[in-house]
């Protein structure tokens, strides 16, 4: 990104110019309204749609689905069928799934999952024409113009963006109960973290300091726009990294990019503070400050040990959702507070990089049933009682109205929004979300605290070293992971990183990034 601040102009131009044009020109995307594949529903026969999500079933399902179906049978004529998968195998069972022609209709997509190959093979539909046809007023009013301009590649729009706030920042979730237990009531920067972990080691028995998970390595230490666990990124938040795939190789782009034309991308450990990095963390390991169990434990059971107050510090994003978890962590743990740390240098001023691409975005099978229906169902959940029925469940039993814009929650249900129904104009806040998390959250609603990435909407494409880039996310997930959480010595572990890259191909990787990165630069 550029240093200056971020305009509307700006967010704006920076939709264009993505270098997949040549890759989804050919890619045969359908954008027809009709059922793909003449696999339409017989004449005469209920239609109902399958939607992939993911996670565990919600508490309460059973419940919320069937009013759902009842509303939506009555409204628009069809029901729908999601199939839940748990974590630790949605990528991988999701792409299966699209790879064997399945007729499933929407599904959780992103670039961190395998959204690229998907859009490059022709799986997922291209929206735009379907979007633009005027039949999904609610839809089109429910989502920012700005951030559909944003989260084209090459002008093509690959999925619905699932937002709740402008940007997406990660940081981390705390025990602040703990913290005022060691007087450290407000925790600023990465020193604070630091020694609250330390406290919390030394002095609580059975609470371990930080919980990570099996989806968690890559974002500890080379990440956008900050390494979880990377001091050096959260004291100069301006890095641009990018990867050919989610669980690829990150490369660190060249900051003058835009001046020299040149983006010089580097593998992540060559770019400043990432050893360093990879160092402390590997001390944190040793001392115990993070779960031993990391590379195999579910982010569902990971969470449920955190709200049995086994744990002092977990992951966050600024969307609003670490203050749902306080009932039952109150429950189990009496007196027990949670606060969110963002240890940016600068604080809410400090402006960090941003791209502005959605996380999360729902796309449509192109051998799904019917595209039309499956944009219905979007356009369905656009209306807030709708929205609100599926995302807190039933009114009166799972969740009661706090005004226009607030909810209490009554039970247990959780419904994971950002694969279906998020929509960033009809999210309500839960009634005693944190003060911390409410400022936070405030912060993340408003893109001039932000300024937007070199790179913010270079999507690079993996077509052309598809075979070097499959071998080298191999390689990633044998031996970068442990690096990643400090499990195995640095320079060993590092020095069996690069041996197993170079083999799978990294020399060609960065020739292709380099190649890409250039052109995207050569075009804005």
């Amino acid at each position: 990104m550029s240093d200056q601040n971020l305009s509307r102009r700006g967010l704006l131009s920076a939709g264009g110019g993505l270098t997949l044009a040549a890759l989804f020109a050919g890619a045969g995307c359908s954008s027809s309204q009709q059922p793909a594949s003449g696999q339409s529903s017989a004449p005469g026969k209920a239609l109902t749609l399958s939607l992939l999500l993911p996670g565990d079933v919600p508490a309460g399902w059973d419940a919320v689905l069937a009013e759902v179906n009842k509303k939506l049978q009555a409204e628009q004529g069809f029901t729908i069928k999601p199939q839940f998968i748990p974590w630790a195998n949605y990528g991988q069972q999701a792409l299966l799934k699209f790879t064997a022609g399945e007729t499933f209709d929407t599904a959780l997509q992103a670039r961190w999952l395998n959204m690229t190959q998907l859009a490059a093979s022709g799986s997922i539909v291209e929206l735009s024409s379907l979007l633009s046809s005027g039949k999904y007023p609610n839809l089109t009013a429910t989502i920012d113009p700005k951030i559909i301009e944003l989260n084209r590649w090459s002008g093509k729009l690959y999925g619905l963006p699932q937002i709740n706030s402008v940007a997406r920042f990660h940081h981390f979730a705390i025990r602040q109960d703990l913290a005022d237990k060691y007087g450290m009531s407000e925790i600023t920067d990465f020193a604070g973290l630091e020694k609250f972990w330390y406290d919390v080691k030394q002095k609580e028995k059975g609470v371990t300091p930080i919980a990570v998970n099996s989806r968690m390595p890559k974002l500890l230490v080379a990440w956008n726009p900050v390494g979880w666990l990377n001091p050096s990124m959260w004291e100069n938040p301006r890095t641009s990294i990018s990867s050919f795939t989610g669980d690829s190789l990150a490369f660190v782009l060249a900051a003058d990019g835009k001046q020299t034309g040149s983006a010089n991308p580097v593998p992540f450990w060559e770019a400043p503070g990432m050893l360093d990095a990879l160092r402390l963390v590997r001390k944190y390991y040793q001392d115990g400050l993070i779960n031993k169990n990391a590379l195999t434990v579910d982010s569902k059971a990971l969470e449920s040990q955190f709200k049995a107050g086994r744990f002092a510090t977990g992951w966050a994003m600024t969307d609003g959702l670490t203050s749902q978890m306080l009932p039952e962590l109150t429950k189990n743990v009496p007196g027990a507070m949670l606060s969110n740390v963002v240890p940016l240098k600068g604080g809410k001023d400090a402006k960090p990089y941003q791209t502005f691409q959605a996380d999360n975005f729902l796309v449509l099978n192109a051998k799904g049933q019917s595209n039309e229906k499956a944009m219905q169902l979007e356009e369905w959940l656009s209306i807030k009682e709708n929205h609100d029925l599926i995302t807190y469940g039933i009114q009166g039993k799972d969740w009661n109205p706090v005004g226009d814009d607030k909810y209490e929650m009554l039970s247990t249900y959780t419904f994971p929004g950002f694969a279906l129904s998020w929509r960033a104009k009809l999210e309500r806040r839960i009634k005693d979300m944190t003060a911390s998390e409410s400022a936070w959250f405030d912060w993340a609603q408003k893109a001039d605290n932000f300024t937007i990435d070199p790179y913010a909407s270079f999507t690079p494409d993996p077509e052309p070293v598809k075979r070097e880039n499959t071998q080298v996310t191999a390689a990633m997930t044998q031996f970068a992971n442990p690096l990643f959480i400090g499990a195995v010595d640095v320079d060993q572990g590092l020095d069996k990183l690069k041996k197993a890259l170079d083999r799978a191909g990294l020399a060609k990787l960065q020739t292709e990034m380099a190649k890409q990165a250039d052109a995207y630069l050569k075009g804005q």
